[in-house]
């Protein structure tokens, strides 16, 4: 299975920004990864949603786009989000991407727009849906240590494969990959606490964490993954099978909506 961005009409896809400073002026930051897996594997095409919510009206973004990508990111869905306490001053937040995000994910499914969460996309996803998260997994007897480990390694290298995960059967992930064992990279150190409501469990670790779950009631693609498939496009068949079925659920979205267009015209 290789990437591909054949398709000479690509889907709209928007990557979610982190709000970011950058020379003392805000910004809003895309990591480079997620751009060239939405581009090279997902074959569509790639913008920037800006970490604020007056940017955008829901119904118009709906209407424009053909998938949503959640993307990994530093900073911490903020517990106020799901009912936990405040976090030690150190912890990063970003409240301008949770005001953004967190209200736009239900009703995207509802929409019918694919989605595909990583890692703090994940936890977003599941906090949306009503879950709660554990905000550092490796302090409990029994887990693993799934954060990145040493930083002195090349970045790179922070996105090596680092435990398995057992992928349910019968799920997204099941029909995508043949395997029901496979191993990825861990780079978190929150995880999931309490899943959230109607969210299937797609993938665990062997300590049990859900590291995978979709979206049972939605009618398109959407998945969330706990790892960064966007970090090994070039060598694992899994995260490949990840952003082609994303990209091609992405180009049946715009083929709807165009259609829908039409038919107004």
């Amino acid at each position: 299975m290789t990437c591909t961005n054949a398709a000479s009409r690509r889907p709209l896809v928007v990557i979610a920004a982190d709000r970011i400073e950058r020379h003392g002026h805000p910004a809003h930051a895309v990591l480079h990864g997620y751009v060239r897996a939405a581009s090279e594997c997902a074959g569509a095409m790639a913008l920037g949603l800006p970490a604020e919510a007056g940017a955008f009206d829901a119904d118009s973004l709906f209407e424009s786009i053909d998938g949503l990508l959640l993307t990994g990111s530093p900073s911490n869905v903020a517990p106020e989000h799901y009912g936990a306490p405040a976090p030690p001053e150190e912890v990063l937040l970003d409240p301008a991407r949770d005001a953004t995000v967190l209200p736009l994910l239900r009703r995207l499914v509802v929409a019918g727009v694919p989605i595909l969460g990583v890692c703090r996309g994940f936890q977003e996803m599941n906090v949306a849906f009503g879950g709660t998260l554990d905000p550092a997994v490796h302090t409990h007897p029994g887990r693993l240590d799934h954060r990145e480990g040493d930083h002195a390694r090349p970045i790179e290298r922070w996105y090596d494969d680092s435990h398995d995960i057992n992928i349910a059967p019968g799920g997204v992930l099941a029909t995508l990959f043949g395997e029901r064992r496979v191993r990825v990279n861990s780079l978190h150190h929150q995880g999931i606490d309490q899943l959230g409501q109607g969210l299937r469990v797609e993938a665990t670790a062997p300590d049990g964490l859900v590291e995978a779950f979709s979206v049972a009631s939605a009618s398109v693609f959407a998945l969330a993954v706990q790892w960064h498939p966007e970090m090994r496009i070039d060598d694992c068949p899994l995260a490949k099978a990840i952003f082609i079925a994303f990209g091609a659920a992405c180009r049946q979205r715009r083929l709807r909506r165009l259609r829908l267009l039409a038919a107004q015209a």
